[in-house]
């Protein structure tokens, strides 16, 4: 899915990450990494693979769109460091991108552990007319994309059938991203009168024609 936002040009990708064509940047949100290690830790049973997806996915992005900058909007860690962090951190030293952290409430690993990869850790991110944060927030004259909220959407059929879809969910000065990180969990949110819903599936991201 392509779309235009103040002249410039971003793409949606069915992993739930955006590219920003000028920039060469590429945004995700809430990968929430170590959440699956400390579920397997307490006993719950959390398939094998549900690790290394996150960063499969993650190196799929980096071979298709080869982005100067990644830029993560929060919640890249669900917690404490865990046995993920080594994976995280071999993963951002063979990664040739510079690697920024915008933090958000779930981020509360030293700052020094993430210096010591390279990676920049910030509060917000001012560029041009838009703001990076991890919260939806309201600025004005800006464009915001953030992440936190796991928008998803609920479709009904004509029956009493309903699915329910992770999505990008864009307001007129704000895109919020879906949570990126496997098992982290979506909120349904109900669109206004000005909103536009971008569902995910497996294969495409598909715009939503509200009523």
């Amino acid at each position: 899915m392509n779309l235009t936002i103040g002249h410039q040009n971003f793409i949606l990708h069915p992993y739930g990450s955006l590219f920003w064509v000028e920039k060469q940047f590429l945004l995700l949100s809430d990968l929430h990494l170590g959440k699956v290690a400390h579920f397997r830790k307490n006993g719950l049973a959390i398939p094998n693979n549900a690790i290394p997806n996150n960063f499969k996915k993650l190196d799929k992005l980096l071979a298709l769109f080869n982005p100067k900058k990644v830029v993560f909007l929060g919640d890249l860690f669900h917690s404490v460091i865990n046995s993920e962090w080594e994976i995280f951190s071999n993963w951002s030293q063979e990664s040739k991108q510079e690697i920024i952290l915008v933090e958000g409430n779930h981020d509360i690993i030293a700052k020094a552990k993430y210096q010591s990869l390279g990676i920049t850790v910030l509060e917000e991110l001012q560029i041009d007319n838009f703001i990076l944060t991890h919260h939806p927030t309201v600025k004005q004259n800006l464009f915001n994309f953030c992440g936190h909220i796991h928008p998803s959407i609920r479709l009904s059929g004509k029956g009493k059938q309903y699915l329910k879809l992770p999505c990008f969910f864009r307001r007129p000065n704000q895109l919020i991203l879906p949570a990126f990180g496997e098992f982290t969990g979506n909120f349904n949110l109900v669109p206004s009168k000005g909103d536009q819903v971008y569902a995910i599936t497996k294969e495409a991201v598909i715009e939503i024609v509200l009523e």
